[in-house]
């Protein structure tokens, strides 16, 4: 693959895996764009920004990141202090402000059921974790997918620390104020109101806000063309900006 074009970092959100991205990489990789699809750890956002990071220091060279759901807040704050991130994309994805947290934004509007779905548990170390609950997984995280698959997901969903969704972006300079970014969200979001995405794409001066009426949360499953055509649409950016100061 051509050394010239960004790889791409997929950063999934909680409740997830990097399985969810599995159509994008496909899409992607057919144009020969180079991907990672890191694991998330969805532990705190400070660790996990400082966990993509590493990837992205590992990779050497530009870097478009993508962030699904609580990933959009996992990339905001890793690129904050990163050289090497050159776009980033927001999918059904938090682009908080300095000191917004995951929970605060999903319920900054009114539309989303997620709290009703939540299962918390207590962990032995201390804290809780947060799962959706299998049965009501499918409606609620993934009405636009086959339900088959949409169980699968369901029983394969990583939980996340309460801790991580309650932290507050730490950076005093998000990253959207200086790297261009790019949005792509769905209609009938479930767990994070569309008009909290589109706020989000609007704050962050999105190059592009595509909506993808009646997408649910799991847009990247439903519907990893569009998504992927977004993405790329990052890359090619990218790329040129590059080529413009070679």
């Amino acid at each position: 693959m051509s050394t010239t074009t960004p790889v791409v970092v997929l950063v999934h959100g909680a409740f997830a895996e990097s399985s969810s991205w599995d159509g994008v990489v496909t899409h992607l990789r057919r144009r020969g764009v180079e991907v990672i699809a890191a694991a998330n750890p969805l532990r705190s956002l400070a660790g996990d920004a400082a966990y993509v990071r590493d990837v992205v220091t590992s990779v050497g060279r530009p870097v478009v990141l993508v962030g699904h759901s609580y990933g959009g807040s996992v990339i905001t704050e890793a690129a904050s202090r990163s050289e090497l991130v050159a776009g980033l994309v927001y999918v059904a994805a938090f682009a908080p402000e300095t000191g917004e947290s995951a929970l605060e934004l999903s319920n900054s509007e009114p539309g989303s059921t997620l709290g009703d779905a939540i299962v918390r548990r207590e962990l032995a170390g201390g804290g809780a974790e947060l799962f959706v609950r299998p049965e009501l997984y499918p409606e609620q995280f993934a009405a636009d997918v086959p339900r088959a698959a949409a169980e699968l997901m369901a029983v394969s969903q990583r939980p996340a620390a309460e801790g991580a969704l309650a932290d507050g972006l730490p950076t005093g300079r998000p990253a959207w104020m200086t790297i261009p970014s790019w949005s792509v969200f769905g209609t009938a979001d479930r767990n994070i109101p569309p008009a909290v995405l589109r706020a989000g794409a609007a704050r962050a001066g999105a190059r592009t806000v595509r909506e993808i009426d009646g997408a649910s949360h799991a847009i990247a499953v439903s519907h990893p063309q569009e998504v992927a055509e977004v993405v790329l649409l990052a890359v090619d950016a990218a790329r040129s900006a590059r080529g413009a100061v070679a």
